[in-house]
């Protein structure tokens, strides 16, 4: 790809990228590191509302500027953000916008009918579903492209809001594959939650949040009564921090389940790969999951997957081709579907297969495929730009 004689001015507009590393974070950090992979003479201003300041371990080209808000007090903080978002962009002209968060379009749809500029929004779910606010529905009508995470997404924005086919293409999530491999399972885990080598064990990674019980960690600990039927030793790790736990060690010893599960609370990103390694399951059937990069984590340890079959865990999971998909508000087929894969009866022979399922997954979403995709959408957009 060659971009020699084009120079461009960027915008991007993200939430944070820092601090806390859920999703949208984690996708906005793979979106600069693989723009400043091209050979595209261009610099960078990144805004980050939440962030005070970029970490020094994270590098980045020469021509990448951050301005952050993380300092303004929260009551005001969206008005100086978007103030500054305004300001900056009447000032700098950039020639794109991308911004990672839909609330932040209203104001790219402002400089587009003020001053021309063409921007991008990342959808990634539940943000951009069921879209009301007239604001934001118009800023989704006049964006440039919209880039959907999942197809999932892609589909309900089409069906949802009054877009064209051509506006809304894919560049699903991405992941480092570098940081998860398939290893035995870490004695220093084992010891430390009491467990045996040999014991089966369930896992889940995510945020425990009250207003994100759609994650599905209740519903495993339902089936937990079922799977001990035939599998009794049966351990459950959810890996994760939130204001729902309290929630959930009540819920816990209500089904009498207090010896079954463990919640492991916040671990470093560091380790999360020997947690992966440690279950023999990973297992999140979600119901408002935009992507679910958390399975792609685990696939690349080797690792069998659930997901639900109504959001994007849909693609993660490639229509079920890399694990199971079930309805996430069916205990009886998430039991049934565990005991099966736990005992080696499911059928889908990949998912006994470690390598290959590493090998699948990383071809298809490791940073690679991700940098060729939006490699593409770039180099489209020059050309449009110069006819």
């Amino acid at each position: 790809m060659d971009y020699q004689n084009r120079y461009m001015r960027v915008h991007l507009w993200i939430p944070n990228m820092f601090g806390f590393k859920g999703g949208i974070q984690t996708y906005s950090a793979f979106l600069l590191k693989a723009l400043q992979t091209f050979d595209l003479k261009a610099d960078y201003k990144v805004f980050l509302k939440h962030d005070r300041a970029p970490l020094p371990q994270h590098s980045y080209s020469p021509k990448t500027q951050f301005y952050t808000n993380g300092h303004l007090h929260l009551k005001i903080r969206t008005a100086g953000f978007a103030w500054q978002l305004f300001s900056r962009g009447l000032l700098q002209k950039p020639d794109l916008i991308i911004t990672t968060h839909v609330n932040f379009s209203p104001v790219a749809n402002w400089l587009k009918h003020i001053a021309g500029i063409p921007y991008w929004i990342i959808a990634h779910g539940v943000e951009v579903w069921d879209i009301e606010r007239p604001a934001l529905k118009k800023a989704l009508e006049n964006c440039d492209q919209i880039l959907a995470v999942s197809n999932y997404t892609r589909e309900r924005l089409l069906r949802e809001q009054n877009l064209s086919s051509d506006q809304v293409v894919l560049l699903p999530n991405t992941f480092d594959a570098n940081r998860f491999e398939i290893k035995p399972k870490p004695n220093r885990l084992l010891e430390k939650y009491n467990l045996k080598p040999d014991q089966p064990i369930i896992l889940t990674v995510n945020r425990l949040c009250a207003t994100e019980t759609y994650k599905g960690y209740d519903k495993v600990l339902e089936t937990l009564p079922k799977i001990q039927n035939k599998i009794p030793n049966i351990h459950y790790i959810i890996v994760g921090k939130g204001d729902d736990r309290d929630r959930l060690e009540n819920y816990i010893q209500e089904l009498g389940l207090e010896d079954s599960v463990t919640l492991a609370g916040f671990v470093p990103d560091e380790e999360l790969c020997d947690y992966y390694n440690l279950c023999d399951v990973f297992a999140m059937p979600s119901k408002l999951e935009g992507f679910g990069i958390v399975y792609l984590e685990a696939l690349a340890c080797g690792k069998p997957c659930l997901g639900g079959n109504q959001d994007g865990a849909i693609d993660a999971l490639c229509n079920g081709e890399f694990g199971a998909l079930v309805d996430p508000d069916n205990v009886e087929e998430i039991a049934q579907t565990l005991i099966k894969i736990l005992q080696g009866n499911y059928p889908n022979p990949l998912i006994y297969q470690p390598q290959a399922l590493r090998e699948k997954v990383i071809e298809t979403y490791g940073v690679d495929t991700f940098q060729s995709t939006l490699a593409k959408l770039i180099e489209t957009f020059c050309k449009e730009k110069v006819e």
